[in-house]
This record gives structure tokens, sequence and C-alpha cells, in this order.
């Protein structure tokens, strides 16, 4: 894997500062969890971005306002419980380092590939694209299980999306989205929405109030709150709101 440029690393005094943000709800006894459920801050060499305009309605309010304000307006596309960080992105395309903006886009293109084409016959990404038409995500449970991979938020933030929807997350990629900054890990507060939106419906995700709308079928969908880990991925990511918060030096001092 070609090396990219080092991100300096936390001090044990700064981690503890910082990863607290980082810790997601507890899975539901239902759902099994990701083989690596606990993992301390890494140097990752992954590119974080600050909130992207392609998507999003109303960002945070002018200065002062609370980052999780955000609105997020398009269509959504629905998949079902355990989706796995190699249905979003295969292994075979973890070479592509995503530090590297023609390879971050690149990266972005190949979201969700790594899906059964007779249970989705619609792509995330369409052939021949490097963004997708989709700002939602609707999931199940346990979204994200599977092996560690900071490539699996990346890429789906890579192709456009700001959110992912769901009834619950595998520990790591819940981490893995707020450390990265690249899209929203949302919680239902109920189960079921993935089996009544249909890919292609719009919908409108509303941090401030906790709810989803779905406005073709009319339902709305009541979300935990994202608490913490909202400013943190606001900032674009872990590091980044080390250094806007004044936990660790900013690149410019």
């Amino acid at each position: 894997m070609a090396a990219a440029a080092a991100v300096p690393a936390l001090c044990l005094a700064e981690a503890a500062a910082v990863t607290t943000v980082l810790a997601p709800r507890p899975t539901s006894l239902r759902t099994f969890s990701s083989r690596s459920c606990v993992a301390s801050i890494r140097r990752s060499a992954l590119k974080c971005h600050p909130s992207r305009p392609l998507t999003t309605v109303a960002a945070a309010a002018a200065a002062g306002g609370s980052p999780s304000t955000a609105v997020f307006h398009g269509e959504c596309f629905v998949v079902g419980d355990n989706i796995d960080t190699d249905q979003i992105i295969p292994a075979e395309h973890l070479t592509l380092v995503p530090s590297k903006p023609d390879e971050y886009r690149k990266l972005g293109s190949f979201a969700f590939v790594g899906l059964p084409t007779a249970a989705y016959p619609t792509p995330f990404v369409a052939p021949g694209e490097e963004k997708t038409h989709y700002a939602v995500v609707i999931g199940g449970a346990n979204f994200g299980c599977g092996s560690s991979r900071e490539h699996a938020p990346v890429a789906l933030g890579a192709a456009g999306a700001r959110a992912v929807v769901a009834e619950g997350y595998a520990r790591i990629f819940f981490r893995n989205s707020v450390a990265t900054g690249e899209v929203y890990p949302l919680e239902l507060a109920d189960t079921g929405a993935w089996k009544e939106c249909k890919t292609g419906d719009v919908v409108t995700v509303e941090l401030d109030n906790c709810v989803m709308i779905n406005h073709t079928s009319g339902k709305q969908y009541k979300l935990k709150p994202i608490g913490d880990a909202g400013p943190v991925i606001e900032a674009g990511g872990i590091f980044a709101y080390a250094r806007k918060t004044g936990m660790i030096a900013s690149k410019s001092a």
C-alpha cells in the first residue's frame, strides 16, 4: 500500500481527552458484534474532510450554533441487516490511498460494490460515475460489521453520502465514522425503517429534531441523538476536532 503523509500522533493525555466522543452506544443483544469491538486511536493516513455542501440543506448555524443542526435531503439507498465492511468496500480496493485526491474519488466509486446484485440490482454508484445519487443510506441492525477498515465510512463519504441511518452499528464502524468525519452514523429509535423505505425514496434527516422524514411514503422515524460525536464529525474528524478545540497544536502552529 502506498505511503501517505504522516498524521501527528496524540499523546496519552490528549488521547484520553478526545477518545470519549468515539464511544458508541451499546449494541443490542440481538445483534452480533464486530470481531474488533474496542480499538485505540490509530495514526490513520485517511484524509478527513469537513462537511461537504453537496447534500446539506441547512448546515450548522453561524458562529455559536450547534453543528448538530445539519439537515440532509435527497434520495435514500436502502440495505438490510448485517451489512459488512467487505460489502461496503471489498478488500481488493484497500490499496487506494484516501489522502490522494484521485484515489479518494476512485474509492468512492467502489462504494457498496460488494453487495450481491441479485438482492440489490440498483448500484449505489452508477457505472462510469464517481458520485452517488443517494444522500442517505438506510440500513438495519449491525451495520458495518466484519473486519475493521476505516475505508468503509470513507468510501461512503467519498461517494457523496452524508449520513447512514440504521437500527444499530458494529462498534468499530461507528468509531471509524466519527474518527474520519466522513458520514454521520445515526441510529433509529425503532426498528423496521429499512423494510418500509425503498431505494429512491426522498428523505430528509434533521439532526436537531432527531427525525428522518420519508416524503415519498409520508412516514417519520425518530432518531437517537448523535450527542458528542456530532461536533467531531462536523469538524472533519478526530484530529481536526482536536486541533479546533486546542487539544493538540494546529498545523500552522
